[in-house]
């Protein structure tokens, strides 16, 4: 079995509108490298869109797989409950910047987690509008798509969204939207569209993800919480990319001292098994009656052991250290790329969560470049990826337990791949 062959069965029997960015196919994988059918290594830049800040087969992961695959694979907890799901919801409870009492929820990926977090907010207001952001990535179900703020390629052929779905700018002074503008614009939504009576959520990725790694600042945070407050609008944080410790914080919103009203995750949660939770206060996580949350899979066992031994991980390894440390060498290396490069600009990080993007002579974003850049990259063995509003960042979502040498030596791939640019 080698790519090529792999290529055209893929061509064959695999629909086109699920390509894949590599052409090659992974065999094994450790860590943060990953080898193909043929034997080739590359170095994984991208962790599985987000899903590996803790790399591929973490040893307690494996392990913790492996010891509840001896036990129970499946029952499903809505008939029949096991321990893993209870212990993982109680560690989230208890891990999420939020006070008071809280309850959570699993499910199995991210738009799952956004849809059930919806129909919480509609459930505990008893309203219906939801509010999200320009450039914001919240999944690709239907529900998700509305709320979702990039045409393509995500809702460029699916017709009509779902209603009572409204957009603000996301405050992003980079591309000229302040602070002050993205509040006066929700502001006016509330007059002009919808009014704030009738807002059940607003829905915020801390830093945006697909969106390109910006950072809602702490101000910003600080005003969306006190007009949520003021209206008896519920916040949503959606944590499923900027989660589990790849800005240096287990949750993007502790930078902000911002608490939520509910928080989706997933990705990282389970280090690749598949998982998402929705986690909040408990009086609107117990609005919607019996039968009204879960799924078939919510919550399998073998992805709550995972989920549970990644918090152990996290904790035991000094993770968030990771993370914070690798930030700064990524923020360094981009820095002089920067001053160095005159095709890139914009260079940022919270924690490891980093990005950069690259321009045109003008100054303009050029997707042109970045797209050259990634097909570069993955010649010489490096998987990146890109993002952004624009499709011109770069974003890293290397493994956080990669080794120094590893991190350098992908590094050393960009630098050589922008000297060709």
């Amino acid at each position: 079995m080698n790519n090529k062959h792999l290529s055209e069965l893929k061509q064959q029997y695999v629909a086109k509108g699920a390509p894949h960015m590599i052409q090659a196919f992974a065999d094994t994988a450790e860590n943060a490298e990953i080898w193909d059918v043929e034997g080739n290594r590359y170095i994984d830049f991208a962790g599985g869109i987000g899903v590996l800040n803790l790399g591929h087969r973490h040893p307690k992961v494996v392990e913790a797989i492996k010891a509840q695959l001896d036990k129970v694979m499946h029952t499903s907890a809505a008939v029949m409950p096991y321990a893993p799901y209870v212990h993982l919801c109680k560690r989230l409870c208890d891990a999420v910047p939020i006070t008071g009492d809280t309850r959570a929820v699993l499910v199995n990926s991210g738009a799952e987690a956004v849809e059930n977090a919806v129909k919480i907010a509609r459930a505990a207001t008893g309203r219906s509008a939801v509010i999200a952001f320009d450039g914001s990535f919240h999944g690709r179900t239907m529900m998700t798509l509305a709320l979702t703020g990039k045409v393509l390629p995500y809702k460029h052929d699916f017709g009509p969204m779902p209603g009572d779905v409204f957009r603000a700018p996301y405050p992003n002074p980079t591309h000229g939207v302040s602070d002050e503008q993205s509040l006066a614009a929700i502001e006016k939504l509330f007059k002009t569209d919808v009014p704030a009576h009738r807002v059940a959520a607003i829905i915020i990725e801390p830093v945006q993800g697909e969106g390109g790694f910006y950072q809602a600042s702490p101000a910003f945070m600080q005003s969306l919480r006190a007009l949520c407050d003021e209206h008896g609008i519920v916040l949503i944080a959606d944590e499923v990319q900027s989660g589990f410790a790849r800005t240096g914080k287990l949750f993007a919103i502790e930078h902000t001292d911002v608490e939520p009203d509910l928080i989706t995750t997933a990705k990282s949660l389970a280090d690749g098994m598949p998982l998402a939770a929705v986690v909040g206060k408990a009086d609107m996580m117990d609005a919607s009656g019996p039968g009204s949350l879960g799924g078939t899979y919510g919550g399998n066992p073998l992805s709550c052991a995972a989920a549970i031994a990644v918090m152990d991980a996290i904790e035991e390894e000094d993770i968030l250290g990771r993370s914070q440390r690798m930030g700064e060498a990524l923020a360094e290396r981009f820095h002089t790329w920067q001053a160095r490069f005159s095709h890139v600009d914009h260079s940022r990080n919270v924690g490891a969560m980093a990005a950069f993007e690259l321009v045109d002579e003008h100054g303009a974003p050029c997707a042109v470049k970045t797209k050259a850049l990634t097909q570069k990259a993955a010649e010489n063995g490096l998987i990146l990826l890109s993002c952004g509003f624009y499709s011109n960042t770069i974003r890293v979502l290397v493994p956080l337990t990669a080794t120094d040498d590893v991190l350098h030596e992908g590094l050393d791939i960009i630098e050589r791949c922008l000297e060709e640019l």
